[in-house]
């Protein structure tokens, strides 16, 4: 149990990281990482609601979509069902955010509610849907992926944005300022998170 923790959390963190390793999740990304403070804050909404919709989506799973009722499955309506609980938990945040930090709601703009349509919540609540057998299939497992992949989320935005507050004072050759050196930068950040690859 305790090896099948540590494989799905390192797993989750480094080696399957949702944005540097299956590239989900790169609008976000690559809109909030100017600042530090902003990709913090961005990362803090990521975990909250990733959590959360890891959580609450599981249930659902088990105990409604996984059951049939008159021989009829409900299955299909998963991905709808995932996207009203996000867009519900994201609607949570925004609120929470504009009462209570509304600097922080102002400077993270569009890209909060972006979270409702970012795949890589999405992406978690469908690949535990999809877990059979193992912990991971399980409500807490599926939360504890959540969490872990939105530590990975928060950790390469955290990362990148710290790069870009560096680039900015660096002097890049004028064909490459701005976007571009964003995304070359983008591009070396994963190649370095490839090398975990055979972690687990």
């Amino acid at each position: 149990m305790t090896q099948e923790l540590l494989v799905l959390t390192i797993g989750a963190v480094l080696v399957n990281n949702f944005v540097l390793s299956k590239f989900l999740g790169i609008c976000p990304f690559l809109g909030v990482s100017r600042k530090l403070d902003t990709a913090m804050g961005m990362a803090g909404a990521v975990i909250f609601v990733m959590t959360l919709a890891s959580l609450v989506t599981s249930l659902i799973d088990i105990y409604l979509l996984s059951k049939t009722f008159d021989g009829l499955s409900i299955k299909f309506l998963d991905t709808l069902i995932f996207i009203l609980v996000i867009a519900g938990l994201v609607q949570l945040v925004e609120i929470i955010l504009q009462k209570l930090l509304p600097p922080l709601y102002q400077a993270l703009g569009i890209y909060l509610p972006l979270i409702t349509t970012n795949c890589a919540v999405l992406g978690v609540a469908k690949i535990n849907a999809k877990a059979t057998g193992s912990l991971q299939a399980t409500w807490y497992g599926a939360t504890l992926y959540g969490f872990c992949s939105a530590l990975g989320f928060a950790l390469a935005l955290i990362l990148f944005s710290s790069l870009r507050e560096k680039l900015e004072l660096a002097k890049v050759p004028k064909p490459f300022q701005g976007a571009s050196i964003a995304l070359i930068t983008a591009g070396i950040l994963a190649m370095a998170f490839i090398g975990f690859s055979g972690l687990v």
